[in-house]
């Protein structure tokens, strides 16, 4: 069954790890009839939760789209991941929703994760409501969440249902402020009860606070909120709507999961307030000829889908999509804006968990899957051919923890790239490259425990196993000073020797990094016929050098003399004489290690400052300046040796309960100080004997 837009709500799930998100998504499908039966994390049977390693781990990994019916409505619930390292897929889910629930515990309060998200959302503008959830766990406590709530967000945060306590402080129920009804749950049914006589004055402060809220939308409510008019529900409803669309208030609900309690309310709620595909978030879009416009969802408009992730698994490959504007049909050609090409669609299915059902159409504003499109990737704008248009990618954190990742068996090296290849059409948010001067695959992601699940992933997914290791660090070195030295290489065996002889002068040169050759050779000591020879002898000694065999740059090499054998040499013996001058030469040279440095951006609240610096000073960092972001956190620009970061994205989170984050990127070589060479020069050794 098709949707018309103004029935479709999109809306995301965001909150820490560990805040009842798939819990509440649960609680929705089943009141709704979607299920007929309640799954819970800890018994790895829940519709989000179904990859291998969501089960085995008990947290969401990635976003996965749970769709339901209700009061004519399609709402599809995006339910994301709360642990940092999967941000990615947060980032996917604020693209394609168009409101967001910020899911907070009644245990925990205001927690990083409800910072964050409300972060993601004031970025966007995005309306939200906010759900305080566990209320009728032990320990629990909606008072001083609500209370940090306001503290925090000030009056904009309008509570919508309320608790109902006994004298145990268990919460048997809840009230509806604005209809001024109470519920309970009775085997997962809601009854409604009379309102306890004790929460009368609760009901009508809430209201009377709701009503200033309302008031506030516009000057018509205003003037009838100080003559003492009543709203009518209508208005209310239309003050509250309009409301959440400014962003100038956001909803509390609350219940439980588990008993659905407040699922119901949370449901009307969202469909009474929260915008529609068209209302929803405003698109920028760039044509073919690089202008940028605004993109408007339309019904009428002609066909636009924006891919906003991709699952491909052993039953094949899955492009989510969004439908923008007009609707889509199976085998329907569409282009793709970032090639150009025209693809035909596969079949279309909307998707609940890793359930997929095949539909015949997706009309504006809803969310689906479209079938083995092999050439499309995630962020790929799919359009008619009369208006192609491209979308704004999805705008994912770089990636700031590295590691080297082997196979565990020898010769499976294209056996992981292959698997990362197809996990990296999954998760665009990590990258893997091939260091040509380490000889390291290197895996870079979000955290650790991002790249223990790709590596879970490629031992169950793809049958190979591999490990982690350190990155190595790509030093170089130089020398200081000159040296002059013969290099000769005799040899005589029956019929012709090998005779080479040079004089070759090495200096400094900080103008180039590559090796500069030159000669002076008077009186054809040595041919030029050889030149070649002894210039390619020295570019292929510099690739070891003196110190732990790092690359030498900086270096000028001068033939300047010599001598032949008109019959033995040949070009061999003066490459290897050439190469006999370097060796000899380079330990007198005063040779000295470099180190890669790069620039730090770190952006932390402002508490955290003094415990971030003192940490660069321990990594041998130099503080740049400081920036003020305006929302009470600095950014700190530092340049620090390479060497000094590999553990930086843990230590970080770990000094800033995750609150903080940065950027690295390589800047320039510098000399190394004696202890970082001595310890470089050791490890260098180790390795060269492990191998």
């Amino acid at each position: 069954m098709s949707y018309s837009v103004q029935n479709i709500r999109n809306v995301c799930l965001l909150g820490h790890s560990g805040s009842g998100k798939t819990a509440l998504t649960e609680s929705l499908l089943y009141i709704t009839g979607a299920i007929d039966r309640m799954g819970r994390a800890a018994d790895g049977n829940t519709v989000c939760d179904y990859d291998p390693e969501e089960v085995k781990r008990q947290i969401s990994i990635s976003l996965s789209v749970a769709p339901l019916e209700y009061k004519g409505c399609r709402i599809n619930v995006l339910d994301t991941p709360g642990a940092f390292d999967f941000s990615g897929e947060v980032m996917e889910a604020l693209r394609a929703a168009d409101a967001a629930i910020i899911v907070c515990s009644a245990k925990d309060g205001v927690s990083v994760g409800m910072e964050k998200a409300w972060k993601y959302c004031e970025e966007r503008n995005m309306p939200r409501f906010i759900y305080i959830s566990k209320t009728d766990e032990d320990n629990s406590d909606y008072n001083a969440t609500f209370e940090a709530l306001r503290e925090r967000f000030g009056k904009k945060i309008a509570p919508l249902v309320v608790p109902i306590w006994d004298e145990d402080k268990h919460v048997t129920g809840l009230i509806d402020v604005l209809n001024k009804r109470a519920y309970e749950m009775h085997e997962l049914k809601r009854v409604e009860i009379d309102v306890p006589a004790d929460k009368e004055g609760v009901i009508t402060e809430f209201n009377d606070a709701l009503k200033e809220s309302v008031a506030e939308t516009s000057e018509e409510f205003m003037e009838k909120f100080f003559s003492g008019e009543d709203f009518t529900y209508a208005e209310m409803i239309q003050g509250l709507r309009q409301g959440v669309r400014e962003l100038s208030l956001f909803p509390v609900l609350c219940g439980s999961a588990i008993n659905c309690m407040g699922s119901l309310m949370l449901m009307d709620n969202i469909v009474d307030l929260l915008p529609n595909p068209m209302e929803g978030n405003y698109h920028k879009a760039t044509r073919s000829d690089g202008e940028t416009e605004e993109f408007v969802v339309s019904p009428g408009g002609v066909p636009t889908a924006f891919v906003f992730k991709t699952v491909s698994d052993q039953y094949g490959k899955y492009s989510f999509v969004k439908v923008l504007s007009g609707s889509i049909t199976p085998d329907m050609p569409m282009v793709n804006a970032r090639t150009g090409e025209t693809e035909k669609l596969g079949r279309l299915y909307t998707m609940r968990g890793k359930k997929a059902a095949e539909v015949k159409e997706l009309s504006c504003g809803d969310i689906g899957a479209i079938a083995k499109m092999d050439k499309v990737k995630t962020g790929d704008t799919l359009c008619d051919a009369r208006k192609v248009v491209s979308l704004k990618n999805i705008p994912f954190a770089e990636p700031c923890y590295s590691v080297a990742i082997v196979p565990k068996t020898r010769g499976q090296e294209d056996k992981i790239a292959q698997g990362l290849g197809r996990l990296n059409e999954e998760d665009p948010s990590f990258s893997v490259v091939n260091n040509n001067e380490t000889h390291q695959m290197v895996l870079s992601g979000a955290g650790d425990m991002q790249v223990d699940v790709l590596v879970s992933k490629l031992k169950n997914r793809f049958n190979v196993e591999a490990e982690l290791a350190a990155v190595r660090v790509p030093y170089r070195e130089k020398i200081r000073k000159t040296v002059e030295k013969q290099g000769r290489h005799k040899k005589q065996t029956g019929g012709s020797g090998q005779f080479g002889d040079v004089w070759i002068r090495f200096e400094p040169n900080p103008e180039s990094e590559e090796m500069v050759f030159a000669e002076e050779v008077f009186g054809g000591s040595v041919p030029k016929n050889f030149f070649p020879a002894v210039e390619k002898g020295l570019r292929e000694a510099c690739l070891h050098g003196p110190l732990a065999g790092y690359p030498v740059v900086n270096l000028k090499a001068v033939l300047y003399d010599g001598s032949y054998h008109p019959v033995d040499s040949s070009e061999i013996a003066f490459k290897t004489a050439a190469q006999l001058a370097y060796k000899a030469a380079m330990p007198e040279a005063n040779p000295v290690l470099l180190e890669p440095v790069g620039e730090l951006k770190v952006t932390v609240p402002d508490n955290y400052m003094g415990d971030v610096i003192g940490d660069l000073n321990k990594r041998r960092g130099r503080v740049m300046g400081m920036d003020p972001t305006g929302d009470g956190s600095q950014v700190i620009s530092a340049e620090v040796p390479m060497a000094e970061m590999s553990t930086y994205a843990i230590d970080l989170r770990s000094m800033t309960q995750s609150r903080g984050s940065f950027t690295f990127h390589f800047v320039r070589y510098e000399d190394c100080p004696p202890a970082a060479q001595e310890k470089a020069i050791a490890e260098a050794k180790a390795l060269a004997e492990g191998q």
